[in-house]
C-alpha cells in the first residue's frame, strides 16, 4: 500500500488485483482508502468462484461453484481475510483469458508473470474500458512468476489440449451451443406445476431431465431416473407439485468451459448449465459432450 502511494505519489485513482484469501488486495485496499477513501477498489474474480455474487447479493450460493482452472483467485469458503467492504467491484475472468493475457504479458510487455496475472489484467481492462477516464491512474498487481507455468500456460501443447489456442483441438460451452444455429429452447418445468405435467413434458419432448424454474431462476431439476425411483416407492406423487419431488439444481458451468472441465462436472447422470452472451440458458449433456469429442 504505502509503495503504490509514493510512486503514484498519491495520485491512484484505482486499485486492482486478483482474490484468492484476500491479503494482498484487503490489505493494500485497506492502506490506500485509509489515504483516500475514493480509491476505487476493483476485485478479479474466476467462474467457479462465490466472490462476485456474494459481494454483489449477499448470498453464498453453493451452485456457483464448479471446478476451474486457474491458480491463485477464486474460493469456493470465504475467507477471513476477504474484507468485502474494501472491494469496490468484482470481475469474473475465465480460464481461458486469463491463460491468453498471461502469454500476451510475456510476449508483448516482456513480464514473465502467473496466470492469476493474466486474469488480474484482463479483467481490469475490461472494467476499465467503461469505467476510467482520461487523468484517472490505475495500478494492477501482478504478484505471481511465470516459472511456476511452464508446464501449463507457456506451453503451447497444453494449451490447444484445453481449447486456449486459436487451433484449438478441444471444443468448449461456447461452441456446443453454436452448433445449435440459435434454434435452440430449453425444455423446462415450473415449481408449482404437478409431478404428472412433468413427466408428460419430458415424454413429449424426449428428454431424460430438465431445469426446474421460478421466476425466471432455476433453483432445482427432475431427472428421470431419480423420478421413476420415487414414483414406484409412492405412486401418489404423480399428482404433488414438482416441488416436492424435484432435486438440486444442475450446476452452472463457463461459457469457455473445454470439453475436459464439462465431462469431469457431468456425472450422477445429471447435465450441466451454461448461459450464453445473450443471458439465455441452455443444458449440456453426456450426449452433447460425446457428440462434441467427435467433431
Amino acid at each position: 500500500g504505502p509503495e503504490i502511494w509514493n510512486d503514484t505519489e498519491g495520485k491512484i485513482t484505482h486499485y486492482a488485483a486478483g482474490v484468492g484469501t484476500g491479503g494482498s488486495m484487503c490489505g493494500t485496499a485497506m492502506y490506500l482508502k485509509e489515504q483516500n477513501p475514493n480509491v476505487v477498489t476493483v476485485g478479479i474474480d474466476t467462474y467457479g468462484s462465490v466472490f462476485k455474487k456474494y459481494k454483489e447479493t449477499g448470498v453464498f450460493d453453493e451452485k456457483e461453484v464448479y471446478p476451474y482452472l486457474t491458480e491463485g483467485i477464486g474460493e469456493d469458503i470465504l475467507p477471513k481475510n476477504v474484507n468485502f467492504d474494501m472491494i469496490d467491484h468484482f470481475v469474473k475472468v475465465t480460464d481461458k483469458d486469463s491463460a491468453v493475457m498471461t502469454r500476451r504479458l510475456a510476449k508483448e510487455e516482456g513480464l514473465f508473470v502467473g496466470w492469476s496475472c493474466g486474469s488480474a489484467v484482463h479483467g481490469a481492462l475490461e472494467w476499465a474500458k467503461d469505467n476510467l477516464k482520461e487523468g484517472d491512474q490505475m495500478v494492477i498487481i501482478l504478484p505471481d512468476h511465470g516459472t511456476r507455468y511452464l508446464g501449463k500456460v507457456y506451453n503451447d501443447e497444453w494449451m490447444r489440449n484445453h481449447g486456449f489456442l486459436e487451433d484449438k483441438t478441444f471444443s468448449t460451452a461456447r461452441d456446443i451451443i453454436a452448433q445449435r444455429n440459435g434454434s435452440y429452447s430449453i425444455v423446462s418445468a415450473q415449481k408449482t406445476d404437478s409431478v404428472k405435467a412433468a413427466i408428460g413434458l419430458m415424454n413429449k419432448t424426449s428428454v431424460s431431465q430438465i431445469p426446474v424454474m421460478e421466476n425466471d431462476e432455476v433453483v432445482g431439476c427432475l431427472t428421470d431416473n431419480k423420478l421413476l425411483a420415487r414414483i414406484v416407492d409412492n405412486p401418489a406423487l404423480k399428482d404433488a407439485s414438482v416441488a416436492e419431488v424435484m432435486e438440486d439444481s444442475m450446476k452452472f458451468v463457463a461459457l469457455d468451459s473445454t470439453l475436459d472441465v464439462l465431462s469431469s462436472m457431468v456425472e450422477k447422470e445429471k447435465a450441466v448449465l451454461v448461459r450464453d452472451d445473450k443471458h439465455q440458458i441452455h443444458i449440456i449433456t453426456k450426449h452433447d459432450i460425446l457428440e462434441a469429442f467427435t467433431k
